[in-house]
């Protein structure tokens, strides 16, 4: 469980196009086997500690062909940023995904007094 008390509660919302694979002819199109796409979130606004993040699919454009597998987390969360992560295995064949993400955590609150 994570506690914010005494401090202010932030969210920050956004999304991300993991990749367009199918336009380039790339290995989430293409590949078969263990594939990963990375890219890293960076908060326009800094929480005090890392925040728990939820991520989930918001766009899914796969081979009707071939099974649909995926693992999408966030991983190495900081107060600054973390890092989105696609994962797909086998015979998939994944075109393209965009990822939604929601960071809550505490945040300074501009009545804190910063001391040095």
């Amino acid at each position: 469980m994570m506690t914010f008390s005494p401090h202010m509660t932030g969210i920050l919302q956004g999304q991300k196009m993991m990749f367009t694979d199918f336009q380039t002819g790339g290995p989430m199109w293409t590949g078969e086997g263990p594939r990963e796409v990375r890219q890293r979130v960076h908060f326009a606004t800094p929480f005090l500690q890392a925040p728990a993040v939820i991520v989930g699919i918001s766009l899914w454009d796969s081979d009707r062909r071939t099974n649909l597998r995926a693992d999408l987390c966030a991983e190495s969360v900081t107060a600054e940023g973390f890092e989105l992560v696609f994962r797909t295995w086998g015979d998939s064949r994944v075109a393209r995904i965009r990822a939604d993400w929601t960071a809550i955590g505490a945040v300074r609150d501009e009545r804190d007094w910063l001391v040095d």
